[in-house]
This record gives C-alpha cells, sequence and structure tokens, in this order.
C-alpha cells in the first residue's frame, strides 16, 4: 500500500515526462478498479460523471457529498487520485482553501479549482478575485506534508467566452498564484492549444473526448501537453449506450444491445 506522500510524489513525477500522460475520470468504485486494472498509472474524478450516476446535473452535488465519493475512490485503488473539486464549493477564497484540506484529508493527492462561478447571468469570476482564490489553495496545498497538484481551470471557452487571449491571461494569472498545472477545457485545435502551452511554463492539462477533435496522445505530446483527462466522457459513452439499449427495448421491443455487451465472464475476472 502507497502512502499519500509517495502516491503525490509519483503523480508529480508523471507531469515531469517528455510525452503527455493520459488520466482518465472513473465515476464510482467500479470504473475506478477497472482503469486500474487497464494499466493507468493516476486517476481522476469527474463532478459531472458523478453527478449523473446519482441522477443529478452536474454542479447539484454539494461539497459532503462530493468529498465522500472522492473518498471512495481513493480507497478503490492504489492509485494517485486527482479530483474535479468544481469551483471550491464556495465564492471565497477562504472556501476554496477548506475545500482543499478537506480533499486532502480524503487521501487526494491534486486537485482542480475553477473560475466558473455557476451564475449565467456573471459565469466567471473577475480575475482579481479568481487569482485569489488559486492563491489561498495553493497556499493551502503548500501547508501539506506532501506535494499536492494543484490545477487551476480557465472556463472561457466552457461558458461561451471563446476568448483566447482572456484564457491565457487568465492561466497566467493562476500559474503566478501558484498552480502547478494549468487548464483551459474547450480547446480544439492544435492552434489554441499550442498557443496556451506556449504561454505558460506550468504543464498544461488537455481534455479529450468531444467529437472532431481528432488529436492523439501523440499530436498532443508533441505540443507540449503533459496531462490528458476525458472529463465525463467515459461516462456519457456508458450512459450512450444504456440509452441506446433501452430505447431498443422501449421502441422496437428486441434485445440486440446485448450482442455489444461484455461478457459475464470477462467483467467479472476483471473484478477477481
Amino acid at each position: 500500500m502507497q502512502t499519500e506522500e509517495s502516491k503525490a510524489r509519483a503523480f508529480r513525477a508523471l507531469h515531469e515526462r517528455d510525452e503527455a500522460f493520459i488520466i482518465p475520470n472513473p465515476w464510482d468504485i467500479g470504473t475506478a478498479r477497472l482503469l486500474a486494472r487497464l494499466g493507468f498509472e493516476a486517476l481522476a474524478t469527474t463532478s459531472a460523471g458523478y453527478a449523473f450516476s446519482v441522477g443529478k446535473r452536474d454542479g447539484a452535488v454539494g461539497r459532503e457529498a462530493m468529498m465522500a465519493h472522492v473518498a471512495e475512490i481513493v480507497a478503490a485503488t492504489d492509485l494517485p487520485v486527482s479530483a474535479d473539486l468544481e469551483n471550491g464549493f464556495g465564492d471565497a477564497p477562504e472556501t476554496v482553501a477548506e475545500t482543499i484540506r478537506i480533499a486532502a484529508a480524503a487521501g487526494l493527492v491534486g486537485g482542480s479549482i475553477e473560475d466558473a462561478t455557476g451564475d449565467l447571468d456573471d459565469p466567471l469570476y473577475e480575475l482579481e478575485l479568481a487569482a485569489e482564490r488559486v492563491r489561498a489553495a495553493a497556499e493551502t496545498a503548500r501547508s501539506l506534508p506532501y506535494p499536492f497538484t494543484l490545477t487551476a481551470r480557465a472556463e472561457n471557452f466552457l461558458v461561451g467566452r471563446r476568448d483566447l487571449n482572456d484564457t491565457i491571461t487568465r492561466l497566467q494569472a493562476y500559474q503566478e498564484a501558484g498552480a502547478d498545472v494549468l487548464y483551459a477545457p474547450g480547446l480544439a485545435s492544435k492552434e489554441e492549444i499550442a498557443a496556451v502551452v506556449s504561454s505558460v511554463d506550468r504543464p498544461v492539462n488537455v481534455v479529450m473526448g468531444r467529437r472532431g477533435a481528432g488529436l492523439s496522445r501523440a499530436d498532443l505530446s508533441e505540443l507540449g501537453v503533459k496531462r490528458i483527462s476525458v472529463g465525463s466522457a467515459l461516462s456519457r459513452a456508458a450512459l450512450g449506450a444504456f440509452l441506446r439499449a433501452a430505447r431498443e427495448m422501449a421502441e422496437d421491443g428486441t434485445f440486440e444491445f446485448s450482442d455489444d455487451a461484455v461478457s459475464f465472464a470477462e467483467i467479472s475476472e476483471m473484478f477477481a
């Protein structure tokens, strides 16, 4: 059994490789164990994937329930786990700092804080406050007895503000505030990704799994990306198969979907 410190150092070292590593996103104990069995070296939680699994929309799961969930993922494998900590579950820097403390107590070795407010009328924190929130998270992370890897997210593209210059400005501010990894979900083209990577001096995470992206790990490594996540894509792929099967039964009264199901023997063996 690895200690939190050994897992934390192993996780930090993954970001120092020449090539990008893939950090997939399980949404429950079973998927965490399956991903570990397949040889991945670290895991990241998905707030949306977990929310969907309990019948809620993304952002509707509170901090207490989310921390209980991430603790289950941590306990499910011996891999380093980083968590999607949304916006820190509150506006104030002090709340964000407390979320990092709770995350560490749950056994996480990393976590991300985003600059989205959750308010449709005012979807992003002003830059000064957003940077202060990251600074508070970073100060708490530095106070821990192991190297907690803090990821700061610029959410422009996800809230409909496709402003690459502002995204870069935000990421640079978060870098100065102490973030260890930088992340702007929604980047799609090689040009956008390359612009971000060349504008900062911290490892960059890119999320894949959107239609039309067409970029491989080799492509992203060549661009200088260090970490690749898939967000809720795995959970949505599973739900897509579930919905296709359910609709086939409801609309056609047939059961051909079972031809594509993993065999009982195979899945049982993977959980042995």
